[in-house]
């Protein structure tokens, strides 16, 4: 009996001292349903709160958080709470004894609810996970690396020895969440050789993971984005998962993504069709300013005029909703498809000039230029931005910032360069590189053109400047000695200071550099030779000598870049039959996966080289394919669509003349007589040549001017010769016809001209007048294009007379009589000896 009662007795004491050993307060805050009910059992526990208690509570204030939308979240009410204050202090207090995690995730919840980051709380949160950092766990390091990040700690030494460890540990890292993650936050400090190792295991990672997750793509292309790459093989892969999960995508992540694909220039029209399918679906359910924005950016540029004026008139409805930076991006959107809505715009300035006082440098000079654009009328407004800008550039100390604000001011006008200007773009441009040395010489230019004493002011302060800048540029490239870097400075640099002071020495400075070339910037630097329209046969031939060689690495899209300077200029390699054809078979098996639009400028550019594979040609010209592309075209910048339109028509002519066994229809006729009602600007050469082709060839009823040619080549000049080169006359008289404004009117095609047989033996003759546009920049060599022209016209049965301008235009032709003996020369002399 006595001993049943003393195991009741200890059986008692047991059960009594586990209730008292629960932890009640834990059990208190894990009932709570909202915030109230947490901040109640913090303000009557406040001695008892341990650091597992703090972590908690904070943790579930931002759980709570998270689960509202965006618009109707309180964190300003929550940081502002007297009991969120207490939980500061009690954390900031127990820094010493939290967990690792913990510790991490603590800093980054009290960063999320805006926490000040000079504030003790996290600067002691961030000095001890200073301390810890080296044995945090992948997960915690993200973490922390994001909390940087929000702190603008990009740059940090923290931030370098967080890049270190990511370095050192790269292939443990098996979650591909916590690896993006980081790849974004060190994005400002990776090396090539990091960049490339954390693309690789990306790359990997990305295949052991769920397609039903896109974020971790996402994060991939932002990585990419942030570090200016187009690295196009991984773009496509995540492309692939990014496309499949655009049904459960929100018009923010939709905007986001397209953008970044804006800035890689990685023009996906699948992403684009299929975004702007979903984009549309969300019209009616964006009613809020922030989701609408973003549906506004990504759909207002790509969808029909009656679909754009629906949702600027909901833009008008909403726009005193928006707040600074919804109606900056708004704006923006309005310049990129070049509206004309000046209730909307008049609206958005004004929501605008409310906010001015939220803007950042960046942002401002944004604004500038975005109004200009848009020739918003408010002289007042753009003073008012003239000084901000002003007072900016004075206290920066970034080169890209200092270049972005002197670019915009010099779009204002001003009669003077304000003398703070000069003294500040003086003391940053050593820090500049070429294309932000570029822009500040552009802009100073404008200034010189519109101050009228300049022209008594020499040497002035303008030319003082344009000196420095000058010996800047030369040093610039006098002691680059990395390709690639080189190669990203000049990606899309051009213009009349680059043009004249630096292209030369540009191209001595690549050649120096030829044993860097390689598959990888090969593509970048043939699209640069392109682009400066010169001729550099060392630099040419090395890049066919790799491209035969590693063809296959090099990207399928970048195969049309490689080839480009080929055609374009017209230049043959040493191994040209070898370079064509690796291109050629590089492209064919992969024909089906190019974008519509990407292949039609590689067959326009192979047309060029006299190239029509079979392959290529045949897809094509096929219903199906020509299906797609105009699908495409509806997505495709203005410039863009045109170009590619253009060169559909250009590449169908050409394979109708050269390539008949092919046996396709020439069916841009249409096209073409729209696109004549845009008649040219006579030039003076045109008129004068004409009159002097009238005397020479024995009347003026025996040359016509301005001729469409079957399949609408437009040639300057035509007259008909017998067999004995005498000029036949027309039936009718032409002469060359100008609209009240200048414009010519072109002749009629000569499919029809049935009154103008030719006689027994005789031949038409084109005269073409050849501008500069017609030849290589630093040669007489001809270019592709017009050489194509040649060959066309000869098919059509032409003999062909070109009259370079810089012939024409010559010391040697500076008398009647001489342009007379000039034009006989060209006409009768050359042509009878092309005469079988």
């Amino acid at each position: 009996m006595f001993r049943l009662r003393s195991v009741n007795s200890y059986l008692r004491r047991l059960l009594h001292r586990g209730a008292v050993n629960r932890d009640q307060v834990l059990e208190q805050l894990r009932v709570c349903s909202a915030e109230d009910n947490v901040f109640d059992v913090v303000g009557k526990n406040k001695t008892k709160l341990t650091v597992n208690h703090v972590s908690m509570a904070v943790r579930m204030l931002w759980e709570f958080q998270v689960e509202k939308p965006e618009m109707l979240r309180t964190v300003n009410l929550i940081k502002n709470h007297p009991q969120f204050l207490t939980l500061r202090v009690l954390a900031e207090n127990k820094i010493a004894i939290m967990e690792d995690s913990e510790l991490v995730d603590m800093l980054y919840r009290f960063l999320r609810f805006k926490v000040d980051p000079h504030d003790s709380l996290v600067q002691q949160l961030v000095s001890e996970a200073w301390l810890r950092m080296d044995r945090f766990t992948m997960a915690s390091l993200s973490k922390f690396a994001i909390c940087l990040s929000d702190q603008q700690l990009q740059l940090s030494p923290l931030m370098g020895h967080i890049t270190h460890i990511v370095d050192q540990q790269l292939s443990s890292i098996d979650d591909a969440r916590i690896l993006t993650t980081l790849m974004i936050s060190v994005s400002s400090l990776v090396s090539p050789r990091l960049r490339d190792a954390l693309l690789t295991r990306a790359d990997l990672l990305l295949d052991t993971q769920d397609r039903s997750s896109y974020n971790n793509p996402r994060r991939i292309v932002q990585f990419l984005r942030s570090i200016k790459y187009s690295h196009r093989p991984l773009l496509e892969k995540c492309n692939e998962i990014l496309l499949h999960n655009i049904p459960r995508m929100d018009a923010e992540n939709i905007s986001n993504i397209n953008g970044m694909y804006q800035a890689l220039q990685f023009n996906n029209s699948n992403f684009r069709l299929v975004g702007k399918q979903r984009l549309t679906e969300l019209i009616d359910s964006c009613t809020d300013p922030f989701s609408f924005t973003k549906l506004f950016v990504s759909l207002a540029p790509i969808v029909s005029q009656e679909m754009r004026e629906g949702l600027e008139n909901t833009a008008l409805l909403l726009a005193d909703e928006l707040n600074g930076y919804q109606a900056l991006a708004v704006s923006e959107a309005l310049v990129e498809y070049q509206s004309r809505n000046s209730s909307l715009l008049n609206k958005l300035a004004s929501v605008i000039e409310r906010n001015l006082h939220v803007y950042k440098p960046m942002d401002v000079a944004r604004i500038t230029q975005a109004l200009f654009m848009l020739r918003y009328q408010n002289p007042e407004l753009f003073t008012t931005l003239r000084t901000m800008l002003v007072d900016f550039l004075q206290g920066s100390v970034f080169p890209y910032e200092v270049t972005m604000l002197t670019r915009v001011l010099s779009m204002l006008p001003c009669p003077r360069l304000d003398e703070r200007i000069i003294s500040r773009v003086d003391a940053m441009a050593s820090q500049c590189n070429l294309n932000e040395l570029n822009a500040i010489s552009a802009a100073v230019a404008k200034w010189v053109r519109n101050d009228p004493s300049y022209r008594h002011n020499t040497p002035s302060k303008y030319v003082l400047l344009l000196q420095t800048l000058n010996r800047l540029g030369h040093e610039r490239l006098q002691t680059a000695d990395r390709l690639d870097l080189l190669l990203e400075e000049l990606k899309f640099l051009s213009g009349e200071w680059f043009e004249e002071i630096l292209v030369e020495e540009t191209l001595v400075t690549l050649q120096r550099m030829t044993d860097q070339i390689n598959w990888s910037n090969v593509p970048e630097l043939a699209n640069f030779l392109t682009r400066i329209n010169r001729l550099c046969p060392p630099l040419m031939d090395r890049i066919a000598a790799v491209a035969i060689k590693d063809i296959d690495k090099i990207h399928l899209s970048a195969t049309y870049l490689t080839l480009q300077p080929f055609t374009v200029l017209n230049y043959d390699p040493v191994q040209a039959d070898e370079f064509y054809d690796a291109c050629v078979q590089r492209i064919t098996p992969h024909i089906s996966s190019f974008a519509p639009h990407l292949l039609v400028l590689l067959a326009h550019s192979l047309a060029m080289a006299d190239t029509f594979p079979e392959e290529l040609v045949r897809e094509i010209f096929n219903i199906d394919f020509l299906g797609k592309l105009d699908t495409q075209l509806e997505t495709l910048p203005d410039t863009l669509n045109f170009r590619t339109r253009l060169r559909l028509m250009e590449v169908n002519r050409a394979v109708c003349l050269e390539c008949p066994e092919f046996q396709v229809p020439w069916f841009h006729e249409r096209y073409c007589q729209l696109q004549r009602k845009g008649n040219g600007t006579i030039r003076p050469a045109q008129q004068q040549i004409h009159k002097m082709l009238g005397e020479v060839l024995g009347g003026i009823n025996c040359v016509r001017g301005a001729v469409v040619t079957p399949y609408y080549y437009k040639i300057d000049f035509e007259c008909i010769l017998d067999k004995q080169l005498k000029a036949v006359p027309y039936s009718e008289p032409n002469s060359l016809q100008m609209s009240d404004g200048g414009k010519v009117h072109w002749g009629t095609s000569l499919l029809g001209n049935s009154g103008d047989e030719l006689p027994p033996g005789a031949q038409r003759v084109a005269v073409d007048l050849l501008d500069s546009k017609s030849f290589c920049k630093n040669s007489h060599h001809m270019r592709g294009e017009t050489l194509m022209r040649k060959r066309h016209l000869e098919i059509l049965g032409y003999r062909v007379v070109q009259i370079p301008h810089f012939e024409w235009n010559s010391m040697e032709l500076s008398t009647p009589d001489a342009w007379k003996e000039y034009l006989k020369k060209k006409i009768f002399e050359e042509l009878s000896s092309c005469k079988p």
